[in-house]
Parts: structure tokens; sequence; C-alpha cells
């Protein structure tokens, strides 16, 4: 009985060193035994020696490397033996992994298909945890705890994604670390040397909470998906199970409190004769004249309807803040949330927009908050409402508004959270890559604008490690605000 050590448990190229001896010796499977580690030595078992020099060679079908690699990372004690069985099978048979019938076939099939699906779910699942920072770059750890022997097999894939950043993953089983040039494996890791959270993870927290939708809530196909084996490895499983709990009063809430849309016969021909008879002089967007102050404004847009966008929404979502405001940060447009309270950025994106402002020192009751667009615009889903993006002839005819609000207020520093927010400060399209994070000067020769995202941008995007570099570049955004105009600091 021959004995061979592999270094680590999924150790392939160990095996396939062995393998090839086995095979020139002329040993069978069942002579043949692995083992990781440092083990003792079995009773009977002796080294497997070198292969002759004179060895004749040998051939596999072009699939079953592959096939090998996701075998040897599978958690069944006897995954080694069983790969090699079939490769001294395939010296024989030469149409084996043809043969779906076949038991040794329909056995490999399913543990390659369970490591496919670990590997997977290793990509969905893991996440990242900011822990210091080495030589100025943030160092990133992620604990995970996968069913197989996935790691050696799944890091290529952390590294291609995050090419820049300095990470660690550690498992029970293996470890690996990214340094930005090389990637070294290492043992296993002990749960106490789990990451704790970082500033950040609130805010996903926070973002899950928001979005979970108890009215479409499927437990199964849920637990299908993302089976309760890998949810102490995720940040967000301390909210799933009392969510799942509270789904059936959630659900009645929403139910009960379910906003309606408005109706599009309120009172028309009242509204109708009143636009008669401020619509005389187009030069002020149908206003007999222009605001003398925000108060004024803001009654006057109550009633605008120089577009199609005032019909379906519920009311005009005016801008708020000081009259002496130093800043002024201009959004897209306002949220479903923001339509039926009347005030903007009080949604979800506004508590990604708060939280930055509050990471940055920034008092948002100093700050002047407003929209491109003055009314909702969306697409009824039955009784949603999904955000639809303004086009450019909105903007341009809403710009109006925006420039009695800057005519108004006088800032020192405007704030574009996005392209259209831009495009309506500016006059003209501009790429958020473009001109992101630099001031620029307006034509007034008083005021500077800084363009960056619209907090919306950051929970759409779908990785939380995207989400984080996004949020971080935010909130240093803000920062550059704060250095522009210092007296809006939290006192």
């Amino acid at each position: 009985m021959y004995e061979v050590r592999l270094d680590h448990p999924a150790d392939f190229d160990g095996w396939r060193e062995a393998a090839r001896r086995a095979l020139a010796l002329g040993v069978p499977p069942e002579e043949l035994s692995f083992t990781v580690g440092e083990g003792p030595a079995g009773l009977f078992a002796e080294p497997l020696p070198d292969s002759p020099a004179d060895a004749p060679g040998f051939s596999v079908p072009r699939s079953f490397p592959d096939l090998a690699v996701k075998l040897v990372c599978h958690a069944d004690p006897e995954r080694f033996a069983f790969t090699y069985r079939l490769l001294w099978r395939l010296q024989r048979e030469k149409g084996l992994l043809e043969i779906a019938a076949d038991p040794d076939i329909a056995r490999a099939h399913e543990m390659e298909k369970a490591v496919r699906r670990d590997s997977h779910k290793m990509k969905a699942f893991l996440r990242f945890r900011e822990v210091g920072t080495e030589e100025g770059r943030p160092v990133y750890i992620a604990w995970f705890e996968p069913f197989h022997h996935v790691v050696e097999l799944t890091a290529p894939f952390f590294m291609r994604r995050f090419p820049s950043m300095i990470w660690t993953i550690l498992t029970p089983q293996r470890s690996v670390h990214w340094d930005g040039a090389e990637m070294t494996f290492a043992p296993g890791a002990d749960p106490s040397q789990k990451p704790a959270e970082d500033a950040v993870e609130a805010l996903w927290l926070t973002y899950y909470r928001s979005i979970f939708n108890p009215a479409r809530l499927k437990v199964k196909a849920m637990q299908a998906e993302m089976p309760k084996k890998y949810w102490h490895n995720l940040p967000e499983a301390v909210l799933i199970e009392p969510l799942i709990r509270g789904a059936e009063e959630a659900s009645r809430r929403m139910i009960e409190t379910a906003p309606t849309l408005p109706s599009l016969r309120h009172e028309r021909a009242m509204e109708r004769g009143e636009m008669a008879r401020t619509a005389k002089v187009p030069a002020f967007n149908g206003f007999n004249k222009p605001p003398e102050d925000l108060d004024e404004a803001r009654e006057q847009a109550r009633h605008c309807k120089a577009c199609p966008l005032w019909e379906p929404a519920t009311q005009t979502v005016f801008g708020k803040g000081p009259a002496d405001a130093p800043v002024i940060f201009v959004g897209e447009q306002p949220g479903d949330q923001e339509d039926l309270a009347g005030e903007p950025f009080i949604g979800p994106a506004g508590k990604v927009f708060d939280a930055a402002l509050a990471a940055a020192g920034i008092d948002r009751a100093q700050a002047y908050v407003t929209n491109a667009v003055k009314h909702f615009k969306f697409e009824p889903r039955g009784k949603r409402r999904i955000h639809a993006k303004p086009n450019m002839g909105e903007v341009k005819v809403c710009r109006w508004w925006l420039e009695q609000e800057r005519e108004l207020i006088r800032p020192r520093l405007i704030v574009a959270l996005g392209a259209t927010a831009a495009a309506s400060v500016l006059g003209h399209s501009v790429t958020i890559r473009d001109t992101r994070s630099r001031l620029i000067d307006l034509p007034d020769g008083a005021t500077k604008l800084l363009v960056t995202v619209h907090p919306a941008y950051i929970l759409r995007l779908p990785d939380p490690e995207a989400q984080r570099r996004e949020t971080l570049a935010f909130e240093e955004d803000m920062g550059r605000v704060k250095a522009e105009v210092p007296e809006i600091a939290l006192g």
C-alpha cells in the first residue's frame, strides 16, 4: 500500500504529480491512499517511489483536467482517491466520461456541481471589511466558511475583481492574501480572527433593511438561492430572520398605508382658470414677474405647469434651506417619498446623503437642498411608482426655477449631485468622469461648481465593495465642500 502526502486540502498540483507517478508505476487505485498534512502514516503504508525513467506516457480527455480540479476541491474525504480511480479507468475506458449512467461519472458530476455552486456562493456572499491602512492604502479582510475547499479555485476571481485593493480572505481550512501584485496562500484561520464591522456596515444594513419588500417574500425561493448555512458569513444575517418573522405584519401595514396615485381629475377647471390668468408673460415661465424671495418662489412653483410632469405628480417639491445658504446641493428630481412629503432628499438616497454629510462634519441645516426638476417623473407598476429619468427638455423647462433659487440665494458653491443636476446648472451635458471633484468657475464669476455622483447611484451598485468605494469617494467630495465653505460645519 502506497501513501501520498499532500500539502493542503485542495492540493491539485500535489495530487497530479503523485497520480502521474502512480500511473507510471502501474499502481491500481486500491493500493494508493492520500493524506493531507502531517498526520500519522498508515501502519502498512510506504511512500510512493519515483517513476521509472522509461515509463510510458498517458493521455486523458481534454475535459478531464478541469473536472479533476473541481473534484479535489470537494469536501469528500475520499476525493483524491476517487479522482485517481477515474484517471486509472480512463486509461482503459477511453469514452468513460461520456457514459452518464456510470456510477463514478454520475458521482463526479454531482461533486463538480456542488463545488461550482459553493464557489459561486463564495463570490456572492463574501463581505470585505476595512481594517486599517498599509502604506496609505486601505486593507480589507473577509471571513468566509465554504462548505467545500474552494479557496484556491475562487481566489483568482477576487484578484481580477479587486486588483488595486489589499485584501485577505480567511476560512477555517485555507487563507489567501493579495497585496496588489502577488497572491499567496496560508493555512486556515480561527473564527476569533474574524474582522469587526467597519464604518460602511451600518449604511449597508440600513440599505438592506430599506429595500426589503415583505409583500414579495418567498422564503423557500430565498433559501434555495441563499442557503442558511451561508447566513453566518453575511453581516446582513442579523436582519434576515427578524425581517422574515415580521414580514406578515409589515405587509399588512404596507397595504393599509400604501400611497395611491394622485387623481388626474383634481379640480382641473379651477386650476386651468388660474393658469390662464398667470400665463400672460411667458418670459417668466408662466408667471407675471420673478419671485422676490424664496417663499414667493415656492408658492409660484406650487402652481407650475410648464411641462407635463405636474399632472401625475402629487405636488411640486421645491428646495429647502436658509435664504443665505453658502452652498446649494442640486439633485436630479424628487423620488416617491419626496413627492408624497413635499420635501427634497428624505428617502433612501437622502439617508445616504445625510450620512455622507455627517461623516464630513457638515450641518445640512446650513445648506440649501433642491432638485433640477421639481416634479416626480415615474412609471406606474401596479401600486408602485418607479423612478423615470427626466429628459433634457423637462430639465431645460425646470431650469428656470433653479436659476431663481440661485439668484435669490447667491451661494458661493453649487454641488451638482449627478449628471442631470450638472447639466441643469451648466446649461449643457457633461460627464461625471470628466468633471467629478473639480471646482469649476461659473460664468457669474462669484460661484463655483463641484460635480459628484448622486447618492442613488451608490444605492444602485450591486456589489458591496463598489458601494464601499463610492461611499468613501462621495464622503471625500463632501469634505471638499466643507473645505470650500467651512461655515456649514457642524457646531
